[in-house]
């Protein structure tokens, strides 16, 4: 067995492609090799801002010989009575065999040309020398460049290369104009600690050699070192770091040699919102904030840096940050004070300069725009005056600080400045809070928003967002979601789930399009733009409930499978459909689903040959007693009669048990009426006979479609 080091050494890279690059080449590496016929016992890859690297263990020296059947043209076209055609004289040619060679065989597709052929297995080098620069120049990433005279393009210009197979340079070159870079043994040190070549003897000996060039390859090891730095550094300032993860995978590909530094600021700057000064930290600076208790609800006057330079040097180190830290902070002090100048409703006509999208008009448009929706929701939901005033004035609000300074500055601070300057100008506390929180949930473990009032606002600026967007014809396509529409969806479908808010999502669509088509005029794009809207939430709706590990059969069951009825009702009780796939979920879980299933399914298949429609609930009205013939009839019906009350409770109540139980205890009925001593023959030959049987089969499935669509479900 054989191991291969291949070192790409670079200037200094993006966090984020380092991060990539290492993610990529975890997938493609194996998977090339295993198209070479190669199985490696390991593939370890590596990264630094300065290098991509892997170490592949136990590859074998060579492929193993094989045999390999490969398919020609069709047998009629390859023979001509009996003679070779000039496509089997072709396909042997190609093959390096002579005709006799092929064979024809049968295939479902009629009679082929086959040839069995014995493959030598290639040397491992050859391949790795192949491979090797594919696997550097097939990296996908943002912002590639070019350097020097030729058209090579990468993250950042390649210095060096390293490609060791055991103990020996593989010969591997880049060309890149008039420069080649050809692979050896060589890497270069840490930049500061050791600015040397290291020759590197052996693929197994690389994370060593590097580690003794101050160097810390793994990015695993990286970031668990800075983590637990980190901690210790906070404590010994009498705090905690509480570590935010993406800021921790940053800083981990920023760095080679991980070490940390503690720094202070001015006690002054306190008076400064947290999230200013955390935001400044971890966004801008990539500092890590230290906090007096482990709730964060205090700030320390301290930030910690992962370096990447001399640790002799840390207090020089220091200064620098300490230097910027304090210029910044100076700068956001300055920014606050001035908004704080005059109260956050001065700040709303302002909105109208700028723009939400070039044919929506500006954000001042869109918030008018909000408030129809809010008014809409109200309505609805049945919302106080009081309550709706306070929604009115959260919606007037909630974009103001779009023109502010600080979040000119910062715009990852949107709504959280919003909710300080409502407060500071003496709005109530339900208004401010809405304003930060109506941009939750931000993503799928976001919180939400917490009160009726940002409850109303959050999903007011989704469904215009959504309405507007779609009005245009920009619908999301593949991974292209520019306005993060299925978020906003999600949004939505999460706030009137988890705060159980009764909405007609239906209504408020038709309203939203109904205004949009009034205000912009009617276009292509809003031919369809009611079915559009509908659809995608219903896929939306389908996945979340999937990511409620509802399975697909069930929850194909509550949506129905282009059943017009289904999906109404879905977006008219959105609530409605959660409750009976959670409800589905616990009657399969605990088997009583499958005690119903046979009873309501067999009759849903049958009830489809007659007339009745999927609505009716009363058996008395579509229903003669006087045709029946058999006993087994009017037991039947008697029981419809008596499940009536308790399906229509649990359709108004929302509680599906009383349903099932019906169901379960009209199932002997239903066998008997099928296969008892006084069975009936459904298709009956007299025609009124045959519509009343069919109609009591109707009916019984269309209790059952109260609670879902049995004929999606998959019996276990």
């Amino acid at each position: 067995m054989v191991s291969y080091l291949l070192e790409v050494g670079t200037e200094e890279l993006p966090a984020d492609f380092v991060e990539s690059a290492i993610a990529q080449w975890q997938t493609r590496i194996p998977t090339t090799l295993q198209e070479q016929f190669l199985t490696p016992e390991t593939v370890k890859v590596y990264g630094t801002p300065r290098r991509l690297a892997m170490v592949i263990t136990g590859l074998p020296p060579k492929q193993a010989d094989r045999e390999e059947e490969i398919k020609g043209p069709p047998a009629q076209m390859a023979f001509k009575d009996g003679e070779p055609t000039k496509a089997a004289q072709g396909f042997a040619k190609k093959q390096g065999v002579t005709v006799e060679d092929l064979e024809i065989r049968p295939t479902d597709k009629g009679d082929f040309v086959f040839l069995k052929k014995n493959l030598i297995g290639r040397s491992t080098a050859e391949i790795l020398q192949e491979l090797t620069p594919e696997w550097i120049l097939g990296l996908e990433g943002k912002r590639f460049m070019r350097w020097g005279d030729g058209n090579l393009r990468f993250a950042r210009p390649i210095r060096w290369l390293v490609a060791l197979l055991d103990e020996e340079v593989l010969p591997i070159t880049l060309e890149n104009g008039s420069e080649t870079i050809a692979a050896d043994r060589y890497a270069w040190g840490h930049r500061v600690l050791s600015p040397y070549q290291i020759e590197i003897s052996h693929p197994e000996a690389y994370v060593e050699t590097l580690r003794q060039a101050q160097i810390t390859v793994d990015p695993e090891e990286r970031k668990s070192a800075i983590a637990e730095q980190v901690q210790v550094e906070a404590k010994t300032k009498g705090g905690y770091a509480l570590i935010d993860e993406e800021l921790l995978a940053e800083v981990t590909h920023l760095v080679e040699f991980p070490f940390v530094v503690t720094g202070n600021f001015d006690q002054e700057f306190l008076n400064l919102p947290p999230e200013v000064i955390t935001t400044e930290m971890s966004s801008h600076q990539r500092y890590f904030p230290i906090w007096k208790d482990e709730n964060a609800t205090t700030l320390l006057p301290y930030f910690i840096t992962a370096a990447n330079g001399d640790p002799k040097k840390a207090d020089l180190i220091i200064r620098g940050n300490e230097r910027v830290i304090r210029a910044r902070l100076a700068d956001g002090q300055f920014f606050y004070n001035a908004d704080l100048s005059k109260p956050l409703a001065d700040y709303v006509p302002d909105l109208d300069q700028v723009t939400f999208q070039e044919k929506l008009g500006s954000i001042g448009d869109k918030v008018q725009r909000i408030h129809k929706y809010a008014h809409w929701i109200g309505e609805q939901l049945g919302i106080s005056e009081g309550e709706s005033k306070q929604i009115q004035r959260a919606v007037q609000l909630c974009k103001a600080d779009l023109v502010t300074q600080m979040v000119d500055e910062f715009p990852e601070l949107q709504g959280i400045m919003g909710e300080k300057y409502a407060r500071a100008s003496g709005e109530t506390e339900a208004v401010a809070t809405a304003i930060s929180q109506h941009y939750l949930p931000k993503g799928a473990d976001d919180d939400l928003p917490e009160n009726i009032i940002a409850q109303v606002v959050a999903i007011s600026d989704r469904a215009d967002t959504l309405v507007s967007i779609f009005g245009l014809g920009m619908l999301p396509t593949g991974s292209s979601d520019p306005f993060a529409l299925r978020r906003a969806a999600n949004g939505i479908i999460r706030i009137m789930w988890e705060n159980h808010l009764s909405l007609n999502l239906q209504q408020l669509l038709s309203q939203g399009v109904e205004d949009f088509i009034v205000t912009f005029g009617e276009s292509e794009h809003t031919a369809n733009l009611f079915s559009q809207l509908q659809d995608f939430f219903l896929q939306r709706i389908r996945v979340l409930l999937g990511e409620k590990n509802i399975d697909y059969d069930l929850i194909n069951a509550v949506l129905g499978d282009n059943d017009e009825e289904y999906r109404q009702r879905a977006l008219t009780a959105v609530l409605d459909v959660e409750a009976r796939a959670h409800f589905l979920k616990l009657i399969r879980e605990n088997q009583v689903l499958d005690a119903i299933y046979e009873t309501v399914n067999r009759s849903t298949r049958l009830a489809a040959k007659g007339t009745l429609d999927t609505a009716t609930l009363d058996p008395r009205a579509v229903i003669d007693p006087n045709l029946f013939e058999q006993t087994s009839e009017q037991t039947l019906y008697n029981q419809l009669i008596d499940l009536l009350p308790k399906t229509q409770a649990s359709q108004q109540q929302r509680d599906y048990q009383q349903l099932v139980d019906g169901l379960a205890q009209i199932s002997p009925a239903v066998s008997a009426f099928f296969d008892g001593e006084d069975s009936v023959l459904v298709m009956a030959k007299d025609p009124a006979v045959q519509q009343n049987r069919l109609n009591l089969l109707g009916v019984l499935r269309n209790h059952g479609r109260v609670l879902a669509d049995f004929g999606q479900i998959v019996k276990n």
